[in-house]
């Protein structure tokens, strides 16, 4: 409410969006959403913006990779708005959240070494008698618990070809052996780092042929490298926003 705006020289609506190859709809969607700071207008009702708003946008266009469009217009606002700890809070959600990210990846990693290769020794889903609880198999329910997701969650990603249950063909319930445990630890590992169903499908059949690591190395190194260029851009964010603060500092009343 008290920044003085005619900082600088006056920038039209269209000045700003040639600098970033945006349209000026943009440039005027971005103010009314609270991106920008409020526009001056011209005695005829005309925007006029200045190296103020210029800042804004910048700042706002480094955030975006790193935290998404909506955190980036959040934090804006909250600059915009003089709630500065409300935005350092939505930064620090993001850090957390590529932190959890990244424990995420260990997890899946570790997981991966933990498992035996129980494929190759025929255990695989289909195979043997209805063996049901006597065989070291467990059902739908308990599994879910174990993993912390719900039954109708397995119930998707079989349909998916995630994993494979048998039967039990005295009860015809599914009963998950240790190639099945393995497949579904897989896929709630990789559900929680983004890959959807239909990139999974693959990694787990790929796993399922190999019954090793190999198949899913190139996978977690694009995931490694996701990861470092989402802290990255998290750092260029911190310092296009760094930039705008350090502007507006000298214009408040």
């Amino acid at each position: 409410m008290g920044l003085n705006l005619q900082n600088g020289e006056r920038l039209r609506p269209v000045d700003l969006a040639r600098g970033h190859g945006l349209s000026t709809q943009a440039v005027r969607n971005y103010e009314e959403a609270g991106i920008l700071p409020a526009a001056g207008r011209t005695p005829h009702g005309y925007r006029t913006y200045t190296s103020l708003h210029a800042g804004a946008l910048r700042a706002f266009l480094a955030l975006v990779p790193g935290h998404g469009h909506r955190t980036a217009a959040s934090i804006m606002r909250a600059v915009n708005e003089g709630a500065v700890d409300e935005a350092f809070r939505l930064i620090d959600e993001s850090h957390a959240q590529l932190l959890d990210d990244r424990r995420t990846l260990q997890a899946v990693e570790s997981a991966l070494r933990d498992l035996e290769p129980t494929t190759a020794s025929g255990t695989g889903a289909g195979s043997g008698p209805a063996a049901g609880s006597g065989s070291g198999g467990t059902f739908i329910g308990p599994l879910a618990h174990k993993l912390g997701i719900r039954p109708a969650t397995l119930r998707t990603w079989e349909r998916a070809g995630l994993v494979r249950p048998r039967r039990d063909p005295l009860t015809g319930y599914r009963v998950y052996d240790e190639a099945d445990v393995r497949d579904a630890r897989l896929a709630h590992q990789l559900r929680r780092g983004g890959y959807l169903l239909e990139q999974i499908a693959p990694l787990t059949a790929q796993v399922r042929a190999a019954g090793g690591l190999e198949p899913l190395e190139a996978a977690l190194r694009d995931w490694h490298g996701r990861l470092s260029a989402r802290g990255r851009a998290l750092l260029a964010g911190a310092a296009g926003l760094e930039a705008y603060l350090h502007q507006r500092r000298p214009t408040r009343a």
